[in-house]
């Protein structure tokens, strides 16, 4: 996710939406019924809620138009270097046919298209092999991105399971097989639910959500589960007085759903993220929680309830710890920028500006999408996490085979 930088000069701010009074309704409501409420509770209702949640809306999210820029709106040649490693991974599983990329919050598709059109200008032959399958919660969402797809000429490889998901899986679970190929969740982890805690007086506590003077408010008590406590222990971290921060419990299930559904191949997620040690060091005393509007960025998450992103960084820890349980072995960890690299994106970027094809400013703005992609004081820092599932002995990835100098 990047924070476009400036603005036009003489260009005034755009106002920023106000919060969506019917979904403050229904939170506080909830809260005045049944008492204080975990922040991952609000977390799941400010994001998910089936009419008001902020990924519900029919408003642009990613993109320049909306609130934050993800790499795949950042320009075609992120998809076409995640392209060049699901071309290697599919000849490493001895290219099955079909080959299933299914893809947590593929929104309206951007990522897919980027990879399909590399695919196709490649003449790759995993092209006809492939079925993406998007993991979306918004019918409307599904909608659109089928709609893109039938006019980017892919219709046939869209892989949309028909059935609706069960009540209450708002976060994108849906039923069906089990599948081969790859699974890929780029810059979704980071918007699952997560709880709140805060080292006190020498104990853990959890912050809760209250309603108090017409406004949402902290309200700290007892964790509302020792699995915040076993988490925390689990890898090693004891919380400073005084420290807060965040513990995503949902990453445990999305894992277990992830590899229920991989008979055999990878899972890729890129995500702003660190091991534990470092999420919970003294740099992040006050934790990652952050809210993202009109490409600015702030730390009030009760601010425009339903009309601001919440994200919070991933424990990559706790998410290989998960993927262990479940079955899946860790095939590497890198950054954003290294990923890229390895997966051949400056000879791309060297075949583009030799093609006559090529005008200059295509040429600049794909060399300037580049530089913030690999920038590591912007998306570049993100982590890379490949994961598999009854692969060859000692499978290794281009990929993950590039290391900056430090």
């Amino acid at each position: 996710m990047e924070i476009t930088p400036g603005l036009r000069r003489g260009a005034w701010p755009e106002p920023l939406p106000e919060a969506d009074e019917v979904l403050v309704g229904r939170i506080r409501d909830e809260i005045l019924e049944r008492g204080p409420i975990t922040f991952a509770r609000f977390m799941e209702l400010a994001l998910y809620d089936p009419e008001h949640g902020y990924y519900r809306a029919a408003e642009a999210r990613p993109g320049r138009a909306g609130d934050f820029l993800t790499a795949p709106e950042t320009h075609p040649i992120f998809g076409a270097a995640v392209a060049s490693q699901l071309d290697e991974m599919w000849h490493l599983l001895e290219r099955p046919d079909p080959f299933v990329l299914r893809e947590y919050g593929a929104g309206s598709g951007t990522l897919g298209l980027a990879i399909l059109r590399a695919l196709r200008a490649a003449g790759s032959a995993l092209l006809e092999a492939l079925r993406y399958e998007p993991v979306e919660i918004g019918e409307r969402r599904r909608d659109e991105l089928a709609t893109r797809f039938a006019e980017a000429g892919f219709a046939d490889r869209l892989a949309i399971d028909p059935r609706r998901a069960a009540p209450g899986a708002g976060l994108g679970r849906q039923p069906g097989g089990r599948r081969i190929g790859c699974v890929v969740a780029n810059e979704f982890l980071d918007a699952l639910p997560v709880h709140r805690f805060e080292q006190r007086d020498g104990e853990l506590r959890e912050l809760y959500v209250t309603w108090r003077d017409d406004r949402f408010v902290d309200l700290a008590g007892p964790p509302s589960t020792p699995a915040l406590a076993e988490r925390l222990a689990a890898e090693g971290v004891e919380p400073v007085e005084g420290q807060r921060g965040e513990i995503c419990l949902a990453l445990d299930s999305w894992v277990a759903e992830v590899a229920a559904a991989l008979e055999r191949g990878f899972v890729l997620v890129i995500d702003y993220g660190y091991p534990a040690a470092e999420l919970y060091g003294p740099a992040r005393r006050e934790g990652t929680l952050r809210a993202y509007v009109r490409h600015r960025v702030g730390a009030d998450p009760y601010a425009r309830v339903g009309r601001q992103d919440l994200t919070a960084h991933v424990d990559l820890t706790a998410l290989v710890r998960a993927a262990a349980r479940s079955g899946l072995i860790e095939l590497g960890l890198t950054t954003q920028a290294e990923f890229l690299v390895g997966a051949g994106v400056g000879e791309r970027l060297e075949a583009i500006r030799n093609d006559p094809a090529t005008t200059l400013a295509e040429y600049l703005e794909l060399r300037a999408s580049l530089v913030r992609l690999l920038d590591p004081a912007a998306t570049g820092r993100f982590r890379v996490l490949a994961l598999g599932r009854d692969l060859p002995a000692g499978t290794t990835l281009s990929g993950f085979g590039y290391r900056l100098r430090r």
